[in-house]
């Protein structure tokens, strides 16, 4: 007579677990339509990119906007490949509240794909020339965030001091970034100003990066780094190359010194990711995107790699005290 009277209330304890499962599915079913949601397209998988994205994330869940919680956060990467931004920017603006692109070409693709959707961006350069907005202080359309442009006239005054007798630099930027291509051009004006030569290289594709940063290390004294996703992507084909034949890399992306760069002058990723979170709060609890103005980055700080000063023989004494 026991084993039904088991089985009996076997069965009465898996109908009372099931329905315990069905009222917490419901739960979060419920949770997660009352949640706003934010999808998140990322360019390509880089640390730095990386690091915006989780200052992004956690500056959200500081300010109360916890993922899987009151906020649900759908994350794509488009692998750097063109063809997958248009399909995921799409699809991540159909489905969501609010979308933050990281890098210019995933902030470009959202803000061709949204017509009213909020479109934030950080990571972005020069956000007026990428037709992102249309001024820094009064964006006036569907999207704002952060650039993480450096004054470059402050990149090469550090330069100069570093290297006061520079006659030659070369460059090398990614054709299809337009981020890119704007910091080469005012480089190479303000170089020019300063009398200094430039050998500038474009490149393609990372096949590209090995055999142009070689070519211009032959012919230079110094490479000059813009911000550029394909490039810092694969900066360890150039940094090897700087130990090889002795010439410096000075990168505008802090995260390159310990990659091997000489030394950086550059915004704190995850800072900016962090200043981007703020507007996008300020814009989901019911300001207009297009009255939040574009930031510039609150922070910039020089990182020096003092196992490459030693190797190249470079002394860095001269910007020590811009170190943070």
């Amino acid at each position: 007579m026991k084993k039904p009277v088991k089985l009996f209330m076997s069965i009465a304890a898996s109908a009372l677990l099931l329905v315990a499962c069905s009222q917490q599915s419901a739960s979060e079913k419920k949770a997660s339509a009352d949640a706003q949601h934010i999808g998140i397209l990322q360019y390509v998988e880089f640390e730095t990119l990386d690091v915006a994205r989780e200052g992004f994330v956690d500056e959200l869940e500081k300010a109360g906007y916890k993922d899987g919680d009151n906020v649900v956060i759908d994350y794509q990467n488009a692998q750097g490949d063109q063809s997958n931004l248009q399909t995921i920017s799409e699809k991540l603006v159909k489905d969501n509240d609010l979308v933050l692109g990281i890098a210019t070409p995933a902030a470009q693709a959202l803000t061709t794909a949204s017509s009213d959707v909020p479109v934030t961006f950080t990571a972005v350069t020069d956000p007026v020339s990428a037709k992102l907005v249309k001024s820094l202080k009064k964006p006036g359309g569907n999207a704002t965030g952060t650039t993480d442009l450096a004054p470059t006239q402050e990149r090469i005054d550090l330069l100069k001091k570093v290297m006061p007798d520079l006659k030659k630099v070369g460059i090398m930027y990614t054709t299809n970034e337009r981020n890119s291509e704007v910091q080469v051009k005012e480089a190479q004006k303000l170089f020019k100003k300063e009398g200094i030569e430039v050998v500038i290289k474009g490149i393609a594709s990372t096949n590209d990066v090995q055999d142009t940063a070689r070519s211009l290390m032959n012919q230079t004294e110094v490479l000059y780094m813009p911000t550029d996703n394909l490039i810092d992507s694969s900066i360890t084909l150039v940094t090897d190359l700087s130990r090889e034949m002795k010439v410096p890399v000075y990168a505008a992306n802090a995260d390159l010194v310990e990659k091997g760069a000489l030394f950086s002058y550059g915004p704190d990723f995850e800072e900016l990711g962090r200043q981007t979170a703020r507007q996008a709060i300020r814009i989901l609890e019911g300001e207009k995107v297009s009255e939040v103005a574009v930031e510039t980055p609150e922070n910039l700080t020089v990182k020096v790699n003092d196992d490459m000063a030693k190797l190249l023989k470079i002394d860095m004494s001269a910007i020590e005290d811009s170190k943070e």
